[in-house]
């Protein structure tokens, strides 16, 4: 029973099954968390390669060869922090940062919009809608906002 001038959490009622629908949700969020993350890895693995052609195109937009290792280094530690429940906030916070410093190249290279300046918006869509769908606590931070 609530005492006047409190609100009842999750912990003070016990613990809550997750539902049907819960399950779901968290079901299809994590292959959606899964699709992405390989992606990235894929992305952040050529960058630790050196890969002569990701080298090439990212000295083709204005960085040092020698930078290509570190911005795959830093995307591989965001999806670390991304793949562990705990920590998948910051890594997700951290994914955008970086997919927003790839927005920021792109458009600073006058690269077209639809093919490479809003591909990663594209990215980073999945990369919280698959966040929110596994995660019922930020599910509840996001309608607690609303």
């Amino acid at each position: 029973m609530p005492i006047a001038g409190r609100t009842e959490t999750r912990e003070s009622v016990g613990p809550i099954e997750p539902t049907r629908q819960g399950k779901s949700a968290a079901r299809t969020g994590a292959v959606i968390s899964i699709l992405v993350g390989l992606f990235l890895l894929f992305d952040s693995v050529t960058k630790l390669l050196r890969l002569p052609p990701v080298v090439a195109a990212t000295v083709q937009l204005g960085f040092p060869a020698g930078t290509v290792p570190v911005i795959g280094g830093l995307l591989l530690f965001s999806l670390a922090l991304y793949v562990v429940p705990r920590t998948s906030v910051i890594g997700a916070i951290l994914i955008t940062a970086y997919l927003g410093g790839a927005v920021c190249t792109n458009l600073r290279v006058e690269a077209a919009l639809f093919t490479y300046i809003l591909v990663p918006v594209y990215t980073a869509a999945p990369v919280w809608l698959g966040l929110y769908l596994r995660s019922p606590r930020l599910r509840d931070l996001v309608r607690a906002g609303h």
